[in-house]
């Protein structure tokens, strides 16, 4: 392991989208260096490859097959941002590797394969964080902090909402895979389907087959939030609707849903509209945590800042904190500062699998169209067979498939 004066030696894998600001992010920290990009599509590596060029002075070599990275001893760790369908192959196969691994969220595509990761970091001793990145903003935990400090009185509630305008994708046809396009490996260990633009690249994730739609893709980030503030793992009931009724497109996934998670003793409500712009309480993500003294907030609100604000029992504001911009890499300044300590990480896979268990429930209500009880032990759905199958899903016979899904 590198020492705390070494730099981490980091492979990027997926640079389209997401990676992108992970090229730049981890690419802006002196102690880390970027010697290899592995991504199956070579037509969208050029702006990754360019971000880490001009920040190492060096071009990094580039890759498709993720083994080739597995088998190199002097990578470290590998940041991962590719589709939603690789995050639990590629995590489980970096650790089984003896790499640590930073994983973009939502940690898994469904409640068996966040458990397989979970166990793959304990089991080769593996630093793993997820990317929910308000676990390392200051005034996210400054939020935490006056939320748990007693201040708002008994506290039994808490809303994430997820309120923002999604395009329509349109339709399209099944095409031939493009030229430069490794499409077994992007395939991974799933049934493969006919190569289609609108389940690729930044569609992707509104396919079930693939993805967890907006839920795990952005809600992932307040239900997290939500979940900490509220001192709850994992919900004992689940119910709601979520639907899509506004696209008419190729999207499968909800543009709309309401869940109410019942923790026992506590809820956590999550509300998402993504046909609109005009915001809930002028935000369009936030937490609100309600308490019989007060009630306190942490979102983003218009312009992409951070702000926490407290209000009294009239409704009254009576404390407020700003971050200064958008977003910081506080969070990946934590994964390489852990992967030198071996700490655990702010954003460990265990708490992410955690708030990302919210979403895959969800997702169950939403496709079963009925309420849902869930064994928090076992991570099982009670008495409803069908609601359980979507708790894990099959694999075709490839390298990249899970054991023990």
């Amino acid at each position: 392991m590198p020492s705390a004066n070494d730099k981490v030696s980091i492979c990027l894998m997926g640079v389209g989208g997401r990676g992108q600001t992970m090229a730049k992010w981890f690419g802006d920290l002196a102690d880390v260096r970027i010697p290899v990009i592995c991504d199956v599509d070579e037509n969208v590596v050029a702006s990754a490859m360019r971000m880490v060029t001009s920040s190492q002075g060096k071009a990094p070599a580039l890759v498709s097959d993720i083994r080739r990275v597995l088998d190199d001893k002097s990578i470290d760790a590998v940041v991962m941002a590719t589709p939603i369908h690789w995050h639990a192959p590629g995590t489980i196969l970096a650790c089984n590797a003896g790499k640590d691994v930073y994983v973009e969220k939502p940690a898994s595509h469904n409640i068996r394969e966040g458990r397989l990761m979970v166990e793959a970091a304990r089991r080769n001793k593996r630093v793993v964080q997820m990317g929910i990145q308000s676990r390392s903003r200051p005034v996210t935990q400054h939020f935490i902090e006056y939320v748990q400090s007693g201040k708002l009185g008994r506290v039994l509630m808490a809303k994430a909402w997820n309120v923002q305008g999604r395009r329509n994708i349109g339709r399209k046809a099944d095409e031939a895979v493009p030229a430069g396009v490794d499409y077994d490996i992007w395939t991974g260990p799933l049934e493969r389907m006919p190569f289609n633009r609108n389940r690729y690249h930044g569609t992707v994730n509104w396919h079930w087959h693939y993805g967890t739609g907006d839920i795990g893709n952005d809600g992932v980030h307040w239900l997290d939030i939500a979940r900490q503030a509220m001192g709850v793992d994992a919900p004992v009931r689940v119910s709601g609707m979520g639907e899509k009724i506004y696209f008419d497109d190729d999207q499968q996934t909800p543009d709309t849903m309401n869940i109410t998670y019942d923790f026992g003793d506590k809820l956590i409500h999550f509300e998402q509209r993504l046909w609109n712009r005009y915001r809930l309480e002028g935000s369009e993500n936030t937490v609100a945590v309600y308490g019989s003294e007060g009630m306190a907030q942490v979102g983003r609100w218009h312009g992409g800042h951070h702000e926490f604000r407290v209000f009294d029992t009239l409704g009254k504001l009576i404390h407020s904190e700003r971050e200064p911009s958008p977003d910081f890499n506080h969070h990946a300044r934590n994964f390489i500062d852990c992967v030198k300590s071996r700490k655990q990480p702010n954003g460990d896979i265990e708490t992410g699998h955690l708030s990302t268990v919210l979403c895959h429930l969800g997702n169950i209500v939403a496709r079963t169209k009925r309420a849902i009880r869930y064994d928090t032990k076992t991570e099982r759905v009670l008495d409803d067979p069908e609601a359980h199958k979507l708790v894990s899903r099959a694999y075709r016979q490839h390298w990249s498939a899970p054991k023990g899904a």
